[in-house]
Order: structure tokens, then C-alpha cells, then sequence
């Protein structure tokens, strides 16, 4: 995949160890959930370790005093996109637990393969706070680059886009699209299929998080 600066390929030796077993098509509903939200932590405390709004404090030890910087009061904002990316707002909770969620509802047209936006519902002011953009599967780009444009038009103006598995062709089509978001994907796969499905992937996401078909 050809380079490019806004985007980053964790591939951490955890994050590989898991997605080992999430891929798996013998690992249950309650397994995989669980997996989701570990691999989401994981991919939080290595994508915002030197990007998280902070101010400065004062701390009483039992020795002195000192200062401390603490993450700043309703900073964060997350944004799964429905349904798949519900599996992953647990996870950045497990580090920022007052984050605000919003919600934006996509589903894919199969003859067209473009995303269609039925429901959107964000937090008020967000357009002051860094917004965390969540997807477990970036397939062909469609439903990122609409939710970015869509938080745009709000006013958002800090924001990351977090897969766990992407595809080339998604990956290079939001980078280029909006070359001033950071995209943080933990796996790189080989390609998209004739429908569209990542290869090698982990079939449908929000099927294997919420047992439907």
C-alpha cells in the first residue's frame, strides 16, 4: 500500500496475538465481544498517548506538593458507527470512562456498495472536543469518509478514525480524502473481495458482535 502520513499501522504484538483468535470463525459471540473492546483498548493507549487535551494540577503527596497534568474534563467525544462500531465504545471507556458517545447509523447499499446515513446523534459542543471515530472494519472507505464529512459540516475540527482491520483500498481512500484525520488501523489485510468483504478478514463484524446474520 502506497504511504501515507496520516496513517498509522499499529501492528502490535498483542493486538496481532488477539486478532489471531478473533478471526477464528469458531470463537463465540461473547468471546469476540470481548476481544473487540480488549484490541480497542489497547489500540486507545497506543494511538493517544501523546494526543489527549490535558491541563495541569496541583496534587498533595503525603510528602509535598507537586503538579500533576490530569486529561481535561469532557475532552473526548466517541463515535461509533452503527452497529459494528458499538463493539468498541467499551474499550475507550476502559481508559477515558466519562467520554460523551455519539452515534452515527450507516448500512451499506449491496448492489452499490456506498453507505446510506439514517440516524445521527451527537453531543453538544463537540465541535471543541477531540473526536474518537470508531469502526471495527475499514472496507472500502464509504461509511469513514461520510462520517468525517458529516462531523465536518458540525464543526469538529480534531479528529481520529480507528479500525481494527483494514483494507488497502479503505485505507488509501479516507487518507486521501481527508488528509488532516489520523487513521489508526491495527491490522493491514490483503485486499477487498468482489463484494467488498476484507480478505482475509473476520467475516461480517456486527453479525459476530450481536449474533444475527
Amino acid at each position: 500500500m502506497k504511504k501515507q502520513d496520516n496513517v498509522v499501522i499499529l501492528d502490535h504484538v498483542l493486538i496481532k496475538h488477539k486478532i489471531a483468535i478473533l478471526r477464528d470463525e469458531k470463537t463465540s459471540m461473547k468471546q469476540f465481544r470481548e476481544l473487540v473492546e480488549e484490541i480497542t483498548t489497547l489500540m486507545i493507549y497506543e494511538s493517544l498517548k501523546d494526543g489527549v487535551p490535558t491541563v495541569e494540577i496541583e496534587v498533595k503527596t503525603p510528602l509535598e506538593t507537586c503538579m500533576q497534568s490530569v486529561v481535561k474534563d469532557d475532552s473526548i467525544v466517541v463515535i461509533p458507527i452503527l452497529r459494528a462500531g458499538l463493539g468498541m465504545v467499551n474499550g475507550v471507556h476502559v481508559l477515558f470512562p466519562t467520554a460523551k458517545v455519539g452515534h452515527i447509523g450507516m448500512y451499506r447499499n449491496e448492489e452499490t456498495l456506498e453507505p446510506i446515513t439514517y440516524y445521527c446523534k451527537l453531543p453538544d459542543g463537540i465541535e471543541d472536543k477531540l473526536v474518537l471515530v470508531l469502526d471495527p472494519m475499514l472496507a472500502t472507505g464509504g461509511s469513514a469518509c461520510d462520517a468525517i464529512e458529516l462531523l465536518k459540516q458540525r464543526g469538529c475540527k480534531n479528529i481520529k478514525f480507528m479500525a481494527i482491520i483494514g483494507a488497502p483500498e479503505g485505507i488509501l481512500r479516507v487518507a486521501e480524502a481527508h488528509p488532516d484525520v489520523k487513521i489508526y488501523v491495527s491490522t493491514l489485510d490483503r485486499e477487498l473481495n468482489e463484494n467488498g468483504y476484507i480478505l482475509p478478514g473476520l467475516g461480517d463484524a456486527g453479525d459476530r458482535l450481536f449474533g444475527t446474520k
